[in-house]
């Protein structure tokens, strides 16, 4: 199968009909990992990959478009398998925001790991590595390699054009970034437009572009021709639950 990406939901801010929350499951031959778990995901996770069978979860940042899941998604481990010591990814804020709608406590189900600007963790055969990108929170972009075939992909989670996916290193086949405005909505919102995106996207060198967390109630059509005339190379608009191989 080599390195790919799942959407599972590519909603951005509230999940559009149909669809859900930003959740991605990133996975090589031998490793599953559920990067971003937003409302809806949990459910469309389980059309791939059973929730008992995933090696670890990576969440961007603590808004609840991006973590909500994680609760449930715990409650079902907790209850539902014979599994502990879940690993979870994420900031310092996520655990706390985690553990304040959870009342008795995340672990020993979840074993938590702070990740942060800068870090890199290997889980199976993949390498994270982590940027902290242009939005209110700490919220952190991220790059994954195969160990196994060398193939990378980049995801910008949320982020405003103060930063580019350029900080996730040279080289990416693919990148998943956001592309929530269009072109004259910019600085209106903490968001990238597709035309930002498609910058971002040209300057860091990417092979294939997806944009994603689109404003639900905006035309895709609008946002694709923007990220294409701005990026010069192949662009897709994210769809539920379709596989990109990087």
């Amino acid at each position: 199968m080599g390195l790919s990406i799942t959407v599972l939901g590519c909603s951005g801010t509230y999940a559009g009909p149909g669809n859900a929350c930003s959740g991605y499951l990133v996975r090589d031959d031998a490793t599953s990992v559920w990067v971003d778990c937003g409302p809806g995901t949990l459910a469309n996770l389980q059309q791939h990959v059973p929730f008992d069978a995933l090696d670890a979860v990576v969440v961007s940042h603590h808004h609840p478009d991006h973590w909500l899941e994680l609760p449930v998604f715990r409650n079902a481990i907790k209850y539902g398998s014979d599994r502990e010591s879940v690993p979870v990814y994420g900031t310092a804020d996520l655990r706390h925001v985690c553990e304040a709608v959870v009342d008795d406590g995340t672990e020993p189900t979840f074993e938590w790991h702070r990740i942060g600007d800068g870090d890199s963790v290997s889980i199976g055969g993949l390498r994270f590595t982590f940027s902290r990108t242009d939005h209110p929170v700490e919220t952190l972009g991220m790059r994954v390699d195969s160990v196994a075939d060398g193939r990378s992909l980049g995801y910008s989670s949320d982020t405003a054009a103060g930063w580019s996916l350029s900080a996730l290193g040279p080289g990416l086949d693919l990148a998943v970034c956001e592309a929530t405005l269009l072109s004259h909505q910019e600085g209106t919102a903490p968001h990238m437009s597709g035309r930002e995106a498609g910058l971002s996207a040209r300057e860091a060198g990417v092979g294939r572009l997806v944009i994603t967390h689109l404003w639900p109630t905006s035309d895709p059509a609008d946002h694709l021709r923007e990220a294409a005339e701005a990026f010069g190379g192949p662009v897709e608009v994210a769809e539920l639950n379709r596989r990109y191989d990087a």
